[in-house]
C-alpha cells in the first residue's frame, strides 16, 4: 500500500490534454475509479438479481408469498435503514475504511445467503448485504468526490460512476435470469468473490484515510440510533404498507412511531456538540432538491422494471431469460451514454440535464401504454427501453453532481448518504404505489391489461411532475444567473473574473 495515496494525485492532476481540452488520468487514478464503480455496480448487481431468483427460492424452501417479498423487502429495509448512519461514518471514520466494512458485509451475507438452509437464513443474509451496501454506497460516491476536483473531471468521473450503477441493475436482469437457470444460490455467490477483489483492490487503490487526532472523534450515539430506527420503521412501514394498506392502523401507527423518532432525533442533534446530522444541512436547496429528483430517478425506474417483468413473464409467458434479453437494452445505451454526461453536463446545467433525462423516461412510459395482449417488442416495447437508457445517464449523473457540488469536504459522506436514502426511499414509496394501482391480484397469476396501464399511469405522473420541476427550476436559474451577469457588468468595479463566476454559475445549474 506505499502508493495507494498516489492515486489521489493522478486523479486531481490530469497527465495530459486532448486536442478537445479533455483531461486524460494516470493509470492509477483508473484502476481506482474501476474498483470503486464496481463496489458501486454490485449493490445494483445484488438487488435485480436475488429479485429475479426470488420465485425460485420461494418454492424451494416452501415459502408463502408474504414471507417470500422479504427476500427482496429486507435488503431495502437494510439499504434504506443504514444510509444515513452509513454516509456519516464514512465522514468521521473515514471512506476507505467504511467502503472495505461495507465489502466485507456483503460478501458475509452473499455467502451466508448464497449457503441457506432454511427461508429464514435467506432472508438475514439480505438484510446483512442491504446494511453492507449503506455503507459502500456513500463511501463510494464520497471517494469519487474527494479525489476529482469539481468541475470537467468530476462530472466525467460521475459519469462513468453512473455508468456502472446503471449497467448493474439493467444487466442484472441478465446475469440473474442466466444464474437462476443453473442455480438460485449463484446469485448469492457470485457476490463473494466480487467482494473480495474489490477489497484487495481498496486497499491497494483508493487514498488512506487522514490520520485523526483523538479529540476529534466524536460518535453521536443517540442520533445514531434514534435516526437509524426512525429510517428502519419507515421503510417497514413502505414496504409493509400495500399488504396492510396505507389508511390501515398498522400501517398509520409505524409511520406515527417513525415521524416521532425524527422529532426525537432532531431534538438530539440541536444538542449534540458534534451532531451526526448538521441539520444546517437540510437547507441545502440544491442537495434537498436533488435527493427529490433522485427518488422520482430509480423510483420510475425501479417501477418501470418491475411492471414491464410482470408483463412479459406473467402476462406473456416469457421465460426469466428472455425477459432479462428484452431489458438488455436499456443497460446497453445506458453504457453508452452515461460516459458522455460529464461533458455535455457543462454546456447544459444540471437542471436542463435532469429535465432532459425525465423528459425521456416521460415519452417512454407514454409509449409503453400501447401494449396490448400481442404487442410486438420491436415496435412497441423497445422504443421505451432505448428512451430509457437515454434518459437515466443524464438525469442521474445531474443529480449527482447537484447534490454534491459545494458541501463541504466533512460532509461529502453525509450529503452521499441523504442522496442515496433519496434514491431507495423513492424506489420503496413510487413502487408501493404502482403496486397499489395494479390492483391486488397474485403477482405469480396473469393481470388484466388494464392492470398494468394503471400502474404505468402511475409512474408517468411522477416522471412527468420531476420534469417539470426541473424545467422551473432551470428556468428559474438561468433567470438568476442573467441577473447576475447584469449586475456585474453595471458596477465599476465588476471584472472579468465576477462574469465569468456568472457564467459559470449559469452553466452548472446554479447549485442553490
Amino acid at each position: 500500500m506505499a502508493h495507494a495515496d498516489d492515486a489521489l494525485a493522478d486523479a486531481q492532476v490530469p497527465d495530459a490534454e486532448d486536442g478537445r481540452g479533455e483531461v486524460r488520468w494516470g493509470l492509477r487514478a483508473w484502476l481506482m475509479l474501476v474498483v470503486v464503480c464496481g463496489a458501486f455496480s454490485l449493490d445494483a448487481l445484488d438487488n435485480i438479481m436475488v429479485g429475479i431468483a426470488t420465485p425460485q427460492i420461494k418454492a424451494h424452501f416452501d415459502m408463502s408469498t408474504s414471507a417470500a417479498q422479504w427476500v427482496v423487502s429486507a435488503y431495502v429495509l437494510g439499504f434504506g435503514g443504514f444510509l444515513l448512519l452509513g454516509g456519516r461514518l464514512s465522514d468521521l471514520v473515514g471512506r476507505r475504511r467504511v467502503f472495505v466494512a461495507g465489502l466485507l458485509l456483503l460478501a458475509l451475507g452473499s455467502l451466508g445467503g448464497g449457503t441457506a438452509t432454511t427461508g429464514v437464513v435467506v432472508v438475514l443474509g439480505r438484510l446483512v448485504m442491504g446494511i453492507g451496501a449503506a455503507l459502500t454506497a456513500p463511501a463510494a460516491l464520497s471517494i469519487v468526490i474527494g479525489t476529482f476536483p469539481e468541475g470537467p473531471q468530476r462530472n466525467r468521473a460521475l459519469g462513468i460512476y453512473t455508468a456502472c450503477g446503471a449497467v448493474g441493475y439493467s444487466i442484472g436482469v441478465v446475469v440473474g435470469g442466466s444464474l437462476t437457470q443453473a442455480s438460485w444460490r449463484w446469485t448469492f455467490m457470485l457476490s463473494v468473490p466480487v467482494a473480495l477483489a474489490a477489497i484487495a483492490g481498496a486497499l491497494r487503490l483508493v487514498p488512506r484515510d487522514p490520520a485523526r487526532e483523538s479529540g476529534e472523534r466524536h460518535y453521536d450515539a443517540a442520533g445514531a440510533v434514534t435516526v437509524t430506527a426512525a429510517m428502519l420503521l419507515l421503510v417497514y412501514a413502505i414496504v409493509q404498507a400495500p399488504g396492510h394498506g396505507w389508511a390501515a392502523g398498522r400501517t398509520l401507527g409505524l409511520f406515527a412511531l417513525a415521524v416521532l423518532l425524527l422529532a426525537a432525533f432532531a431534538a438530539v442533534e440541536t444538542r449534540s456538540p458534534q451532531p451526526l446530522l448538521r441539520l444546517g444541512l437540510l437547507r441545502n436547496k440544491s442537495l434537498v432538491g436533488a435527493s427529490l429528483i433522485a427518488a422520482a430517478i430509480l423510483g420510475t425506474y425501479m417501477s418501470y422494471q418491475f411492471v414491464g417483468s410482470l408483463y412479459l413473464q406473467s402476462y406473456r409467458g416469457w421465460s426469466p431469460l428472455e425477459m432479462a434479453f428484452a431489458f438488455l437494452p436499456v443497460g446497453l445505451m445506458i453504457l453508452f451514454f452515461a460516459p458522455r454526461a460529464g461533458r455535455l453536463l457543462g454546456r447544459t446545467g444540471v437542471h436542463w440535464m435532469i429535465f432532459g433525462g425525465m423528459l425521456a423516461y416521460t415519452v417512454a412510459f407514454l409509449l409503453f401504454l400501447r401494449i396490448g395482449a400481442d404487442s410486438s417488442y420491436w415496435s412497441v416495447i423497445l422504443p421505451s427501453m432505448v428512451l430509457i437508457g437515454g434518459g437515466f445517464p443524464f438525469a442521474f449523473t445531474a443529480a449527482n453532481v447537484q447534490a454534491t457540488n459545494g458541501v463541504a469536504e466533512s460532509e461529502q459522506g453525509l450529503a452521499a448518504g441523504i442522496l442515496q436514502t433519496g434514491y431507495q426511499v423513492g424506489a420503496a414509496v413510487v413502487l408501493a404505489v404502482v403496486t397499489v394501482r395494479m390492483g391486488d391480484q397474485d403477482t405469480g397469476q396473469a393481470r388484466t391489461v388494464s392492470g398494468y396501464h394503471q400502474g404505468t399511469w402511475a409512474i408517468v405522473v411522477v416522471a412527468a411532475f420531476s420534469a417539470l420541476a426541473a424545467a422551473v427550476t432551470a428556468v428559474a436559474a438561468r433567470v438568476r444567473a442573467k441577473g447576475a451577469a447584469r449586475a456585474a457588468a453595471d458596477s465599476p468595479q465588476a471584472g472579468a473574473g465576477e462574469e465569468r463566476s456568472a457564467s459559470a454559475a449559469s452553466a452548472g445549474g446554479s447549485a442553490s
